[in-house]
């Protein structure tokens, strides 16, 4: 619906397109794109305090502040992705030291993880566009929450993916009836056949870092923590969070430069004073943004991406510049965890029930870090996010935790291992 938005601006050079001028990155140079929203149109017809009573439960509660049109669809599990819960374990905190301490659970979705925020946005982009077939490379949450999405909606969807994915997330990809392609390579791999798939086909392309409606939908979330804010300050904690400091897991980078731009959408609004630190957090074996964000430049040198969180492992970031920004310009930093680090995440969030698997737990992980580091004071108020469900790769949930006792039936047994 180009009439909520101006157009586009490279993240790199800066030149300004119309909304009908492009389609993914910028032609000049690559480089992705912002989505210009019209901030004037919206302070003019759009009241923040009707916008956050709205009943509508879902992430299109925000539909005045998002670049589409309304999809259609209402009814379905387009419309219940986003509002995701916002918990505050306080056994952690303690174990911490901390005295504010949030955990959002993006698990909640309807296929469990945060990529439904994208999906639905790009699957309502490509109903507003007639498009056909939407493709989408993936190490699997991408492509379940697009199959998932397209599904509720009868939209074609073909997904990438490598085959190494973890098959409760390839299981996903099928059961929600899109064509899927197992890439005998890594994401990358996936990734550069996907843009060569969608260019020879005409394809509708999902891919993160590639097509700026993803961060529009990813941005949904710092929205739903500007609402969340409100909220907890009107309970009485009011004026901790010009402190607040935010953990996600990063590793094409488009998840936490979607959350600074909701946040930066904010703040350009008048709706939002300050926008909190965001701090992102790699794997050691997949590190090219905290690599450039350490060298004090925005410069993206490839690697070769060996971690155990497939969601985050990746060679060579697509959004990388965009990353290191949000963090840079928010006054954050970025964290290195191992994959043991990961693997005690794990463990430590479940025994306060919540389910992440490797990728979400890498922001909690991140956050144990930044405190020993001195990033972060016990007395901030901290935000982290799981970004998916444990669910989605067992057999790494597996590894973080001892397996169960088998014993003989019988009480004598028992008693033998409860001693």
């Amino acid at each position: 619906m180009d009439d909520k938005y101006l157009g586009f601006t490279c993240s790199l050079c800066g030149m300004q397109y119309g909304p009908r001028e492009v389609v993914y990155t910028c032609p000049k140079d690559g480089g992705n794109l912002d989505v210009i929203l019209d901030t004037n149109a919206i302070q003019r017809f759009v009241n923040p305090k009707d916008l956050v009573s709205s009943k509508e439960p879902s992430l299109w509660r925000y539909l005045p502040l998002l670049p589409v049109a309304n999809p259609g669809g209402e009814g379905t599990p387009l419309w219940a992705a986003g509002n995701t819960p916002v918990f505050a374990p306080e056994r952690l905190s303690k174990q911490l030291g901390m005295d504010w301490l949030w955990i959002k659970d993006e698990s909640r979705n309807p296929t469990a993880s945060f990529k439904d925020r994208a999906s639905a946005i790009v699957v309502g982009r490509a109903r507003e566009i007639g498009a056909d077939v939407v493709v989408t490379a993936s190490t699997g949450n991408a492509g379940a929450a697009l199959a998932g999405m397209s599904a509720a909606v009868g939209q074609k969807a073909v997904i990438f993916a490598p085959r190494t994915a973890p098959p409760a997330k390839v299981a996903q990809l099928l059961v929600f009836g899109a064509r899927v392609i197992l890439v005998d390579g890594t994401y990358d791999d996936a990734f550069d056949l996907t843009i060569q798939a969608s260019q020879e086909f005409g394809w509708y392309c999902r891919n993160t870092g590639y097509n700026p409606f993803t961060a529009e939908g990813k941005k949904t979330a710092a929205l739903e923590i500007w609402e969340w804010m409100m909220d907890v300050s009107i309970a009485g904690a009011a004026g901790i969070f010009d402190r607040l400091c935010a953990f996600v897991s990063v590793g094409d980078g488009n998840i936490i430069s979607g959350i600074h731009k909701g946040f930066k959408d904010l703040h350009d609004l008048g709706w939002l004073e300050k926008i909190p630190r965001i701090f992102g957090v790699q794997a050691e074996g997949s590190a090219a943004i905290a690599n450039a964000f350490a060298s004090g430049n925005e410069t993206i040198v490839p690697v070769k991406a060996t971690t155990l969180a497939d969601s985050i492992s990746v060679d060579l970031p697509r959004d990388g510049v965009r990353a290191v920004r949000a963090a840079r310009q928010t006054g954050g930093g970025y964290v290195v965890v191992s994959d043991d680090q990961i693997l005690q995440a794990i463990a430590e969030l479940g025994v306060v029930g919540i389910f992440a698997e490797p990728a979400g737990a890498t922001s909690y992980a991140g956050l144990a870090q930044a405190l020993q580091q001195g990033l972060v004071d016990p007395s901030d108020p901290v935000l982290v996010i799981n970004t998916g469900s444990g669910l989605k790769d067992v057999k790494a949930a597996m590894q973080a935790v001892k397996d169960a006792p088998i014993i003989e039936p019988n009480l004598a047994a028992l008693k033998r291992v409860i001693k």
